[in-house]
C-alpha cells in the first residue's frame, strides 16, 4: 500500500510533503520538532497537519495488519480465491474488510449452522434457485435460517441497509425497561425520556448525554429508521438481482420470510450497532476537540511570572492553609489561619497575613477559588499592607489530585496534602503551564463528558496538546521539573529523570552542549530536544533562544557577514537589517528557517503567552442569592463546551452562556466568540436558586 499517496489524497496535501513527513516520523522525529525545524522538508506543514499524517499513517498500518490476518485465516480454511484476494486487497476501510471476512469468520453455533448440520442446506439452495419440493415445516425453517444468514453476510445487502440507515436513521431515547419514572436518578435525564431526532442533526454533547443515560441504566437508546419497510424492500431487490431466478409463489414466500428475519434478527441490529459506534466516534471526536482546545488555552494562560507569592487554600471549619513561596516557587513557610471561626480569630488572621507579607516581601497573593474563596478574598481586602500587593483568585481544579499524587509526595515528602495543594495554587499563578503539567489533564476540569469518551484517544490528544504547549513556550533547562521536561520533544519521563538527577549531582548546566554529558541522552534525543530548551546563564546567547544548535554556525556566518559577533547581532537591529538572507540559503536551509532565525535573533526566547492582567469580581456579589436578573457582572470563562461557555462570576456557581446567547448572530462554535480565562462582562438572564443555575448572556450589554 502506498501510504503517502493515500494520505496525500485524503488530507489534500502534496505527496512529496507527506513522504518527507513520514520519513521524519519513522526516524523518530516528534511533531513539534518537524513543525519547527524541518520546514523545508515538509513544505512548512503545521503541527495539526503533521499530527493528522501521523494518525492516518497509524490507522492505515492497522488496516494492513488486519488485512494480512484475514487473508491468512481464509487461506488456512482453503477458501481464498483469486477474486476474493483481490477484493480484500482493495478494501479501503475496516468496515469493508470485516464485511468481506464475515462469511469466513469462525463463529459460534448459529441457527444456520445447526440447520446445515441437520442437512437442510440443499433445501435452501433449491429455494434460492426457484425449485420447490415437498418439505416439512422443520426443513423450511432450517432453510430460512440458512438463507437469512447468507443474506446477512452479503456485502451488497449490508451496504443497501447502511444506505437506508444513512438517510433515514433516527436517534431516539426513552425510559429503560423496569425503571420507575419517580426514581431519583431519572431526574438527571428527564429531558431525554421521549427524545427523537435525525442522526445527522444530533450534536456531540446530546449523543454523549443519551449514551451516558443508557450507561446509567435510565435510558434505552436506539439508532434506526422509524420503519423496517424500506430496508426489507432493498434487501429483497438485491437478493432477486443476485440470483436472477424466477421464483414461484412458494419459493418467494419463503425467501421473503427469510429476508424479513435476516433484517430484524441479524442485519438490522448489526448495522444499528455500527451506526451507534459511528455516532459515538463522532461525538467523542468533537468532545475531545473541545477538551483539547480548552486545555491548550488553559496551559497557555498568561503567567504572572517570578514574584514572591503567598498562596491560600481557603476553608471554613478546617481553616485556610497559607504558604509563602520565593520567586522560583520554592516553599519558605506554611501555617494555618482560622478567619471564619470567631471575630477574634478573624483579627488574628488579618494580622498574620500582614506580618507574613512583610516578612517574606510578598508581591502577590493567590487565593483558591473553591469553598470559602470569596470570603477569604474579603479577609485579604481588609489587610493593610505596607507595599502594593496584588490578590488574584486562582482555579483550584485538580489541585487536590496533585496534592495526593506521587509527584507531590516526591516534591514535598515532609508536608501533608493541604500544604501541597496551597503550593500548587501559588505556583499556578506564577506559571500555569509549569504547574499544570504535573496533573492528569482529565482532572483539570475543562472537559465535556471526558469520562464518557474513548480514553485512549483522549489521552493521546491531550498528550499532544501538552507537548505542543510546552515546546511552543520553551523550557528552562536548569529549573524545569521532571514533569515539564518529560514533555519536551525527544525527552520523555526516563530521560527527564536522568537530566534532573545529573543536575542535582553536578550542578546547573552551563550550556545546551552540556546535555551530552547526561547518561543515555544520545545524538538523536539531543537533536529533538535542544532547540526547545533554554539555558539563561549560558555564555552563548543562542542557548537562550529557540535557534537550534545545528544552526549556530550559520548564525555565526551571518554575524561575520556584517562584521560583528552573535551577541552584538542580536542586540543591533540595524546590523540585522543589513543581512541578505538569500546569501545563506542552502540545501537543507531555506527561507522559512532563515526567517525563523531572524525572528529569534530579534526577540530571543520570546514567551508566546499573553501578558498577565489582574482580575476582580464584583465586591457586592459573593453568593448566588446576591445575583439578580439584569445585573451586568465581571466574569472569567472557566470552561467551553459545544453548547456554550461557563463563566465564574464569583459566587461558587458558574453561570452558563448558552450558544444562542453568545452574540447577535448565529454562533456554531462558542470557541469562535470566547476563550478560556477570558475576562468579560456578562448580563444575568435568569437565576434558578432551587437548581443552582445561572443563565447569562453577552447580548445587549451596555
Amino acid at each position: 500500500m502506498n501510504y503517502a499517496t493515500i494520505i496525500a489524497n485524503r488530507l489534500e496535501l502534496n505527496v512529496r510533503q507527506v513522504e518527507k513527513t513520514i520519513d521524519l516520523l519513522e526516524q523518530g522525529a516528534t511533531v513539534p520538532f518537524i513543525a519547527r525545524y524541518r520546514k523545508e522538508a515538509t513544505g512548512s506543514l503545521n503541527e495539526v497537519q503533521i499530527a493528522a499524517i501521523r494518525d492516518l499513517l497509524l490507522r492505515l498500518k492497522e488496516l494492513d495488519k488486519r488485512r494480512e490476518a484475514i487473508l491468512a485465516s481464509i487461506e488456512e480454511q482453503g477458501k481464498l480465491t483469486p477474486e476474493l484476494r483481490k477484493q480484500i486487497e482493495a478494501a479501503e476501510s475496516m468496515t469493508d474488510l470485516e464485511d468481506l471476512y464475515l462469511p469466513y469468520r469462525p463463529k459460534r453455533r448459529t441457527r444456520a449452522t445447526i440447520a446445515i448440520e441437520k442437512g437442510y442446506e440443499p433445501v435452501a439452495d433449491a429455494i434460492m434457485k426457484g425449485q420447490w419440493g415437498d418439505w416439512d415445516d422443520e426443513a423450511l425453517q432450517g432453510a430460512r435460517d440458512i438463507i437469512a444468514e447468507r443474506v446477512s453476510e452479503d456485502v451488497q445487502c449490508r451496504n443497501r441497509v447502511r444506505n437506508v440507515f444513512r438517510r433515514k436513521a433516527m436517534l431516539t431515547s426513552g425510559l429503560a425497561r423496569g425503571v420507575d419514572e419517580k426514581d431519583e436518578k431519572v431526574g438527571k435525564f428527564e429531558s431525554w425520556l421521549d427524545w427523537k431526532e435525525p442522526i445527522g442533526k444530533a450534536p456531540s454533547h446530546r449523543i454523549l448525554a443519551l449514551f451516558r443515560g443508557e450507561e446509567a441504566g435510565v435510558l434505552k437508546v436506539h439508532v434506526r429508521p422509524d420503519s423496517d419497510e424500506e430496508s426489507i424492500e432493498a434487501l429483497t431487490r438485491t437478493v432477486e438481482a443476485h440470483n436472477g431466478a424466477s421464483f414461484n409463489k412458494e419459493c418467494r414466500e419463503q425467501i421473503e420470510l427469510a429476508i424479513a428475519d435476516s433484517y430484524k434478527r441479524l442485519i438490522g441490529p448489526s448495522i444499528e450497532t455500527e451506526y451507534r459506534n459511528l455516532l459515538k466516534e463522532k461525538a467523542d471526536k468533537e468532545a475531545i476537540r473541545v477538551f483539547a482546545e480548552n486545555l491548550r488555552q488553559l496551559l497557555l494562560a498568561a503567567p504572572m511570572g517570578q514574584k514572591r507569592t503567598l498562596a491560600i487554600d481557603p476553608g471554613f471549619r478546617t481553616g485556610c492553609k497559607v504558604v509563602c513561596l520565593d520567586a522560583q516557587g520554592q516553599l519558605l513557610h506554611n501555617e494555618t489561619i482560622y478567619p471564619f471561626t470567631s471575630v477574634r480569630e478573624e483579627h488574628a488572621a488579618v494580622s498574620k497575613l500582614e506580618a507574613l507579607v512583610e516578612a517574606f516581601q510578598i508581591e502577590a497573593i493567590a487565593i483558591g477559588n473553591g469553598t470559602a474563596g470569596r470570603e477569604t478574598e474579603e479577609v485579604v481586602q481588609r489587610c493593610r499592607f505596607k507595599n502594593k500587593v496584588i490578590a488574584v483568585s486562582v482555579s483550584e481544579a485538580g489541585a487536590s489530585v496533585y496534592s495526593a499524587s506521587d509527584v507531590a509526595r516526591r516534591e514535598f515528602p515532609d508536608y501533608d496534602v493541604t500544604v501541597r495543594g496551597a503550593v500548587s495554587i501559588g505556583r499556578r499563578l506564577m506559571d500555569p503551564l509549569s504547574e499544570l503539567v504535573k496533573i492528569d489533564p482529565k482532572s483539570i476540569g475543562v472537559g465535556q463528558y471526558q469520562h464518557d469518551v474513548d480514553q485512549k484517544q483522549l489521552a493521546a490528544s491531550l498528550g499532544d496538546v501538552v507537548e505542543s504547549c510546552v515546546n511552543s513556550v520553551g523550557v528552562e533547562l536548569n529549573t524545569a521539573s521532571r514533569e515539564l521536561l518529560s514533555y519536551v520533544s525527544g525527552i520523555g519521563p526516563a530521560l527527564a529523570d536522568k537530566i534532573v538527577t545529573h543536575r542535582n549531582h553536578n550542578g546547573a548546566f552551563a550550556s545546551r552542549e552540556a546535555l551530552h554529558s547526561v547518561k543515555g541522552l544520545g545524538d538523536k534525543a539531543f537533536e529533538q530536544c535542544a532547540g526547545f530548551l533554554r539555558v539563561r546563564e549560558s555564555s552563548n546567547p543562542l542557548d537562550r533562544s529557540a535557534v537550534h544548535p545545528e544552526r549556530y554556525a550559520l548564525v555565526e556566518k551571518m554575524a561575520a557577514s556584517v562584521e560583528c559577533d552573535v551577541e552584538t547581532l542580536m542586540k543591533d537591529k540595524e546590523l540585522r537589517c543589513k543581512i541578505r538572507l538569500e546569501d545563506f540559503v542552502g540545501e537543507d536551509c531555506g527561507m522559512p528557517t532563515l526567517k525563523d532565525i531572524m525572528k529569534e535573533l530579534e526577540k530571543p526566547g520570546l514567551d508566546p503567552r499573553a501578558k498577565f492582567e489582574v482580575f476582580e469580581f464584583d465586591k457586592n456579589v459573593t453568593r448566588i442569592e446576591d445575583v439578580q436578573e439584569g445585573m451586568v457582572l465581571p466574569g472569567i470563562v472557566t470552561n467551553i463546551t459545544a453548547f456554550g461557555a461557563f463563566v465564574d462570576i464569583g459566587v461558587h456557581q458558574d453561570g452558563l452562556i448558552h450558544v444562542s446567547q453568545m452574540a447577535n448572530r448565529r454562533v456554531n462554535d462558542p470557541g469562535e466568540v470566547v476563550h478560556l480565562h477570558q475576562h468579560l462582562k456578562v448580563k444575568v438572564l435568569e437565576v434558578d436558586l432551587r437548581r443552582h443555575r445561572i443563565s447569562l448572556t453577552l447580548k445587549n450589554i451596555e
